[in-house]
């Protein structure tokens, strides 16, 4: 019962508010997903790191931050699919049947996804980390050098499926949560590969220090 109601009170914010609610749903799931990276980084990481290891709070904070902001682009994006990309026509067969779902316009929808939006969100959070974290130039530069071709490649392996159900059988209003519930997994995977390289930076940046002294 209270899950219905939880539906019901989402679908009704969506309806008055839809990119703010879209907004408060991502950043909230963006923040589920560091906070499970940071506890499978204490419990399955090195015991000697984990000795001294602490809850980084502004690190979920900025995925926070990343979430409510993607959240209406993705969004919009979600809109501006449905209107070029219908899956149904829009006369509808005779003897009030429902018009088959076009498999063609699914396939481009996810290509779409895929081949435009996916390149720009990974590019975004990229630079809005960097940015966040008070990375210069070069160590953004850098982390779009190491992190983006291994991303993108991780991404067109797992989120073509999962699209592929989210605008089949998903209504509007509950794709960027359903993104969003999938993608707590994928800001798992993006905020340890984001940890290592700002890992990898400043043990290159103590190094270079100690050889300029």
């Amino acid at each position: 019962m209270t899950s219905v109601a939880v539906a019901r009170a989402y679908q009704q914010s969506f309806e008055t508010h839809p990119y703010g609610t879209v907004a408060i749903t991502n950043g909230a799931l963006n923040a589920l997903g560091d906070m499970v990276a940071q506890l499978t980084e204490k419990f399955n990481g090195p015991r000697s790191e984990n000795r001294g290891w602490h809850y980084d709070i502004p690190r979920t904070l900025r995925f926070a931050a990343f979430g409510f902001g993607m959240g209406p682009i993705i969004g919009r994006w979600n809109f501006v699919l449905e209107r070029y990309f219908p899956l149904r026509a829009a006369k509808p067969p005779p003897f009030g049947e429902k018009a088959p779902v076009s498999l063609r316009a699914l396939g481009k929808r996810v290509a779409a996804d895929q081949l435009f939006m996916a390149p720009i969100g990974l590019a975004i959070f990229i630079g809005s980390m960097g940015i966040m974290e008070g990375r210069d130039k070069t160590h953004i530069r850098q982390k779009y050098s190491d992190m983006f071709v291994p991303a993108i490649i991780t991404n067109w392996q797992v989120w073509p499926l999962a699209q592929f159900i989210n605008f089949r059988f998903m209504p509007l209003a509950y794709r960027v949560p359903f993104q969003s519930s999938c993608g707590v997994f994928w800001t798992l995977y993006l905020s340890i590969l984001n940890s290592r390289e700002d890992e990898l930076q400043d043990r290159a940046d103590a190094m270079r220090r100690s050889l300029d002294k």
